[in-house]
């Protein structure tokens, strides 16, 4: 990475049914050996799905779930003295963003289920609804944070 001016974010077109730019992101985040179309055809029939279910707009109950899986607070390894503390930091919008995403997938992968498309729906509605291994994994983040709030001082 360069020392001196940092690159330009580049922002992914948005996808081509919903024209969303989260679900491009989500898309590229879980294409696996370049295959853009096979992840593109998994997310399509998991919002379908989602759709079919909620009753409601399959792309605002996809935001939602992004939404409740964003962390605020992550905590970071900072070495002081010759010891290192996990110090808690603020999460910029955007990284909570990407670590939601991240969490999703993972944890949508980790599941049991037919399809890859099913899992993901059970995953993302889940998060819609608070619950999951996604809404877990922010709540313990969130928890360690806390627990580490006295070194705060050290950001």
């Amino acid at each position: 990475m360069p020392r001196r001016n940092r690159p330009p974010k580049r922002i992914p077109p948005p996808d081509v049914k919903y024209g969303n730019l989260h679900v491009a992101m989500f898309i590229n985040r879980m294409m696996r050996g370049g295959k853009k179309s096979v992840a593109t055809r998994i997310m399509y029939d998991a919002l379908d799905s989602i759709g079919e279910r909620t009753k409601k707009d399959p792309v605002e109950v996809f935001e939602m779930a992004i939404r409740n899986v964003a962390p605020a607070v992550e905590v970071k390894p900072k070495r002081v003295g010759g010891s290192t503390y996990q110090v808690p930091i603020d999460v910029t919008q955007e990284r909570g963003i990407t670590l939601a995403m991240r969490w999703l997938i993972q944890f949508a992968r980790e599941r049991s289920g037919r399809s890859m498309a099913e899992k993901l729906t059970n995953e993302l509605t889940d998060a819609y609804n608070g619950q999951g291994s996604a809404i877990r994994r922010k709540d313990d983040t969130h928890r360690m944070a806390e627990a580490n709030r006295a070194f705060a001082h050290f950001r």
